[in-house]
């Protein structure tokens, strides 16, 4: 299984009510999202949408605890 990748909102700017700032978002691999400067995350509603990759950064973690976070209660 794919190691679960995460990145944290740093900029909500037009989309308020999807995303908050400061608060960790799990990203779902799209290389076609990824040529148009975006990214695919699963966001406030709990569906995933694509948003400009400026408004996240990368946070690399380590395999057992981004497993315990995809499947937190």
């Amino acid at each position: 299984m794919v190691n679960p990748q995460f990145v944290v909102c740093i900029n909500n700017s037009g989309y308020e009510v999807s995303l908050e700032v400061r608060k960790l978002y799990q990203l779902l691999p799209d290389k076609e999202a990824a040529k148009h400067h975006q990214l695919r995350v699963i966001d406030e509603s709990g569906e995933d949408y694509l948003f400009p990759e400026t408004f996240f950064l990368s946070l690399p973690l380590p395999k057992n605890i981004a497993d315990k976070i995809v499947h937190a209660a």
